[in-house]
């Protein structure tokens, strides 16, 4: 019999939100930044660090305001237009909703028993933003952010040091998110995963790898 899961990891964009495309698409219309030169002036920007495209943010490496401003003069030599991105998270998060729905849905994973955390590749200048769009500490258990932990997923680092966390081994662990990158990671460290992509849809998912299992005591100290 498979180890029963214990602990169910949600990441944050793309899942406690709506999808990342549906946000760059917003922000797109709001500053009216092309899409595409958006996303060429972040691989830009990341190319020069010798990164992966959203790490300098992601792992502290540079500020919101340095990363800003190196992607205002990207996007300066991409459009010929000037941008000040220095205070970004204001533009990106400004009227960002929440997905209630899987909100709700990891309470009540809660109530069943089930230790909740968030598995989150985040920026340090964004946590006053998602904060106020979630009950965090009465939602999770536990918070891994790259951003305060130096790993990021998809590395095995992260996942390792988020079971740790919560006294549990990798083979209770499931996280939940949208990039297959990630979820795959998630499994070479030997989690459980499910990759996001409706609410209705993933729940049914993880509902199927929970159902008729045994289910310990969920015990975890917060970190």
């Amino acid at each position: 019999m498979p180890t029963p899961v214990r602990v169910v990891w949600s990441d944050f964009g793309g899942v406690l939100t709506p999808s990342l495309a549906d946000t760059f698409s917003e922000f797109s219309g709001r500053t009216g930044i092309s899409g595409s030169h958006f996303l060429s002036a972040m691989q830009q920007v990341a190319d020069e660090l010798g990164m992966p495209v959203m790490a300098p943010l992601d792992t502290g490496y540079l500020t919101e305001a340095e990363w800003g401003r190196r992607m205002g003069i990207a996007l300066e030599g991409l459009s010929g237009q000037k941008y000040d991105l220095t205070r970004f998270s204001e533009l990106w998060f400004r009227d960002r909703p929440v997905n209630q729905a899987f909100v709700d849905y990891l309470i009540g994973l809660r109530g069943r028993g089930y230790l909740v955390g968030m598995l989150t590749n985040n920026v340090r200048e964004w946590e006053p933003y998602w904060r106020a769009m979630l009950p965090a500490d009465d939602l999770f258990d536990d918070i891994v952010n790259s951003c305060e932990v130096g790993h990021r997923k998809p590395s095995p680092e992260i996942f390792e040091l988020a079971a740790r966390r919560v006294h549990a081994d990798p083979a209770e662990c499931l996280l939940v998110d949208d990039l297959p990158e990630n979820c795959a990671g998630a499994e070479a460290a030997g989690w459980r995963s499910v990759l996001f992509e409706s609410t209705e849809a993933s729940v049914e998912r993880i509902e199927a790898l929970l159902a008729d299992q045994p289910l310990r005591p969920a015990t975890a100290a917060r970190s």
